[in-house]
């Protein structure tokens, strides 16, 4: 390595510039420098895993063309790895600064295959969104479960609007599938082919209550879970969009997981007004 590395300057920005660069173009890549323990503890949805010490032969795997926000736990490895990048004649990099420890949003959990067993009969376009579909019927067999199971009128009312948006987001999921295919196909044709319905992100019911410690006789307990699910499901629609190997397969879905972008943003201009 050579030491004007490490003197090259580099962009720093923060959680919020970075989120409205994510938010206006889908192409910038979100690089976590950390170790594998620190990324499977907590990451930032949607970000890539490279650790520090296994930049040099994983260089392919970032595209200079792309913007790249590169994060660490503090600031002190991705100012670095930015440098290293930059020296090397890498542009559109962008530190950030505070790392983890400074975003304040949801987070994923677990390693980069978390959950990706679910894809691991996706052939096509159809059996992808398939999956999503079935992912979605299970969060939405959850919420309508958990009606029956809390005594709290305000939470019962607010369990049954979530499976309602579940439910929207399999209609939702029909839309990509002709956007993607050109082909109808009805909400009846895809519920016969799903299998099992699962959670949404690859944790079960038992995983995501352990994790995140909901209080869900609370309407902001609930809105947490239901943000948190969100951002696991956004995490694997990611992670399988970078395995895939079919150009409309990855294509639907990079679009699902820009539906669950949306769905958060949403949950949290919700929880603004209840909170």
């Amino acid at each position: 390595m050579q030491w004007k590395q490490f003197f090259t300057p580099v962009t720093s920005i923060d959680w919020q510039e970075a989120q409205e660069m994510i938010d206006k173009n889908p192409d910038v890549k979100l690089l976590d420098v950390r170790q594998p323990k620190e990324y499977e503890a907590e990451h930032v949805p949607g970000s890539t895993l490279i650790p520090m010490g296994e930049l040099d032969e994983r260089l392919d795997e970032i595209d200079p063309a792309k913007p790249t926000l590169i994060y660490c736990a503090s600031g002190g490895r991705s100012r670095v790895v930015a440098q290293m990048l930059a020296g090397k004649g890498y542009g559109n990099l962008y530190n950030v600064s505070g790392g983890i420890h400074a975003w304040s949003k949801e987070i994923a959990i677990g390693s980069q295959d978390v959950g990706m067993y679910l894809f691991d009969d996706v052939a096509d376009v159809e059996s992808a969104i398939v999956t999503g579909y079935g992912l979605e019927e299970g969060l939405r067999d959850f919420y309508l479960k958990m009606v029956g199971k809390t005594e709290n009128e305000e939470a019962k009312k607010l369990f049954s609007m979530l499976a309602d948006i579940e439910l929207a987001h399999q209609k939702q999921l029909l839309v990509i599938y002709k956007d993607v295919t050109g082909k109808e196909a009805t909400m009846e044709a895809f519920a016969a082919k799903v299998i099992e319905p699962a959670m949404e992100g690859g944790l079960s019911t038992d995983e995501y209550i352990e994790r995140f410690y909901p209080d869900l006789d609370k309407v902001t307990g609930i809105l947490d879970l239901a943000m948190s699910i969100e951002a696991q499901a956004l995490d694997l629609y990611f992670r399988a969009a970078e395995k895939a190997s079919d150009e409309k397969v990855k294509s639907a879905l990079k679009q699902i997981e820009k539906e669950e972008r949306t769905h958060i943003a949403r949950l949290a201009e919700y929880m603004d007004q209840v909170a």
